[in-house]
This record gives structure tokens, sequence and C-alpha cells, in this order.
């Protein structure tokens, strides 16, 4: 039986190729620069359609006209009757229904950028939905305020009551549907990621193994191709 070459001993090498670990790229939901900007973008465009629904909540929502019979401010209905007493409910339902649809159609807006969503665009848009309402409220209540005393005294003068909201629960309801939008669009991705493009997985290729040098006195020789035909 031959002796065992010593040029062949040393770590046995594996049989195929080791596949290095995978490590996510991109930004993943940490949030960047881009995140932030996007969120100070989405916080100044709601302020702005805030401005616009206040204005809706003008023209849309319902107001009694008053005549003024004496100059001590005595006023009586045009037309004759009454104030129906739902009349300033009605106010603040119509202020609740624009905030509701802004805030659905803000939360689909953000999500539909899906590279933008995760924490930071979710409290911009709750931020900016909180700016749009209070805007919507101040607006209304400007162009809606109550008569002044100048034109109470005017016998004959027509005011129209003034344009307030009675129930200031009523400014969370646009920021709860906004993120109430979130919370199920991410429940019903059913992912960790939310479905943000540029969270994959990545193989890292990993640095070469230096081999041992030979030891000293021992002279490496090519074996050669074959059978090795022992003695």
């Amino acid at each position: 039986m031959s002796a065992p070459d010593p040029l062949s001993t040393g770590p046995a090498h594996p049989a195929g190729p080791v596949r290095p670990p995978a490590v996510p790229v991109g930004s993943g939901l940490r949030g960047g620069r881009g995140d932030v900007r996007f969120a100070s973008l989405t916080v100044v465009a709601l302020g702005v359609l805030g401005f616009g629904a206040g204005l809706l909540w003008v023209w849309l929502a319902p107001r009694a006209q008053f005549t003024v019979t004496s100059a001590d401010g005595g006023l009586e209905v045009v037309g004759g009757g009454l104030v129906d007493p739902e009349l300033f409910m009605a106010d603040d339902g119509v202020y609740v229904l624009l905030m509701a649809g802004l805030g659905l159609i803000a939360g689909l807006a953000v999500w539909s950028r899906s590279a933008r969503r995760g924490v930071v665009a979710l409290v911009g848009l709750a931020l900016g939905m909180v700016v749009a309402s209070v805007s919507a409220m101040q607006l209304g209540s400007l162009l809606g305020r109550p008569p002044s005393d100048e034109q109470l005294s005017t016998v004959g003068a027509v005011v129209t009551t003034a344009l307030d909201l009675n129930m200031l629960a009523a400014l969370a309801v646009g920021p709860f549907v906004a993120v109430l939008v979130q919370v199920v669009a991410a429940v019903v991705a059913g992912r960790d990621d939310l479905g943000r493009p540029g969270t994959d997985l990545v193989p890292v290729a990993e640095p070469a193994v230096a081999q041992a040098p030979a030891p000293s006195g021992v002279v490496a020789q090519a074996r050669p191709a074959g059978p090795t035909i022992q003695e």
C-alpha cells in the first residue's frame, strides 16, 4: 500500500459554491431626505386644500337670513316662519363630510406613492390634515362672520346668520380618516416593507480567503492526471 501523499493534506473544500449572505438594500422604512421632503410637501399641499374646503363649506352650509325690523336689533326671518334648530347642526355636518372626503382622498394619494410609504409619510399626512382642518374652519368663520352692529341697527337691512363650527371635535375627523386609510391599506398589503420598492435582498460578495503557504522544505509538484499506479 502506498504512503499518503503529504501534498494532499489540508482543509477539505466544499463540493459546491458557497452562497454569500443576503442583505437588504435601499432606505427601507427608516426614511431619508426624500421622505422628509415628501412629508413637508404633503403638509403644504393639504394646507392649501384646506382653504378650498373652507370655501366649499361657506358655499354648501345652510344659513338663514333675517330682516332688521328695528334700530334696537329686532330681527324677523325673511319669508316668515321660524328658524329650524337643526340649522346649526347642519353646518357642522357639512364640515364633517367635507373633511372626511378630503382625508379619504389624501390617504389614498399618499399611499399611491409607494416609494415614500412609511412612518415619515404617515406623520406628514396626519399633520397636513390637522392644518387643513384648522384652515377650513378659520376661513369659513372669517367669510361667514356674524353681522356687525351697524348692520343690526339699520332698519330693513338683510343679514345672514354666522357660520361657525360648534363641535370642535369635528377637527379630528379629517386626520382620523386619513390615518385610517393608511392603516387599512397596510393591513391589506400584508408586507413588512409595505410594498415599498428598493428593499429587496441582494447577495453580498465575501472577501477571498487566502490559502495557507506550503510547509518549508516541501516543493509542490504537479500531480499527473489519471489513475495513480501503486508499487
